[in-house]
């Protein structure tokens, strides 16, 4: 059928749950393998023992909430913003500090890069029609809004720049600064605003298509009823056939029709 054959939601919601499950396995495992090349214990643990030093110097802890660090005294306070100044001025805690951050960002990245590229774009590649593990299993499909087969270019751009770049690392940099006080409201606001124009999306447009489908113009089908063609030759050739046929079908229902128009 030429007609859009859409992807159940819930076969849609189950197979993006078990990709989901695969892609956070492969990240993390991807992201453990290179915290050990980079050695970022080496760091976590000299950030810590210079935070030891100043503490046993200054005679305070660093694990105050802000509601401990109100009932201070105003000479407890006093020694505590001594020693916090004299951490931030220490040379060996900011550059441990400063490679724990970037290590984190660099493996994050990194990590989700390997696994979309292997679980999202390669395993496609391998299986057709754009299906993922839980794709296939649940039997639907991705391809071209115009009901061809989805290329490598479509498939790359669907994958890396709308589900990696867009719904992935934009939200989980945002988390990670929110968590590291970088960003305040305005980042729970964005991610916000990313999660409402996905539901949008998915209720409101013809395909039920996410943003990374908007990017790559393709729709999420159901493989065993939907006809995708390898080629736009193959689905013009398909629409002329059809077409003959149709009026075939219509000459021989009318033949008078058809004697009166030649006379």
């Amino acid at each position: 059928m030429l007609d859009l054959q859409k992807a159940n939601l819930w076969k849609r919601i189950s197979a993006a749950t078990l990709d989901l499950i695969l892609l956070f396995t492969l990240a993390v495992g991807a992201a453990l393998l290179m915290s050990v090349l980079f050695r970022y214990d080496t760091h976590s643990e000299a950030l810590a023992g210079r935070y030891e030093a100043v503490e046993k110097e200054f005679g305070v802890s660093f694990d105050l909430t802000e509601e401990d660090y109100n009932a201070l005294s105003e000479e407890e306070k006093a020694v505590y913003d001594d020693a916090l100044l004299a951490l931030n001025e220490d040379a060996d805690a900011r550059y441990a500090y400063g490679m724990m951050i970037n290590l984190t960002f660099l493996m994050v990245t990194f990590s989700l890069l390997i696994a979309f590229l292997l679980l999202e774009f390669l395993v496609p590649l391998l299986f057709g029609n754009g299906q993922t593990l839980g794709k296939k299993i649940f039997g639907i499909a991705v391809m071209q809004e115009g009901g061809v087969k989805v290329t490598s270019v479509l498939m790359f751009a669907r994958t890396v720049l709308g589900k990696f770049a867009l719904e992935t690392m934009v939200p989980v940099y945002v988390a990670l600064m929110i968590f590291l006080g970088f960003l305040g409201f305005g980042g729970t606001l964005l991610i916000g605003i990313l999660l409402a124009v996905q539901l949008f999306l998915l209720a409101f447009t013809k395909g039920r298509t996410l943003i990374h489908d908007k990017l790559a113009h393709t729709v999420t089908v159901d493989l065993a009823s939907q006809m995708i063609f390898d080629t736009p030759e193959d689905l013009l050739a398909y629409k002329t056939k059809l077409h003959a046929e149709q009026v075939n079908q219509i000459e021989t229902e009318n033949p008078h029709k058809r004697n009166d128009e030649t006379v």
